[in-house]
């Protein structure tokens, strides 16, 4: 399974982009993210390590 992180449809762009852990550790997003790195993302995120993905997807 992957996670799609596209930030055209994040619906808090540009509102929290500096406070987010793709744009922290990577840049620019990647278009996929595979679960494997979303979990590891989280684990890094909860220990205070960086910040928390922060998109947020329309219905």
């Amino acid at each position: 399974m992957t996670t799609r992180i596209d930030c055209d449809t994040c619906l808090v762009r540009g509102l929290a982009c500096h406070d987010c852990v793709v744009t922290v550790l990577l840049g620019p997003p990647p278009e996929l993210i595979e679960d494997d790195e979303r979990r590891v993302l989280d684990v890094l995120a909860d220990g205070g390590l960086v910040p928390p993905l922060r998109m947020v997807e329309g219905m």
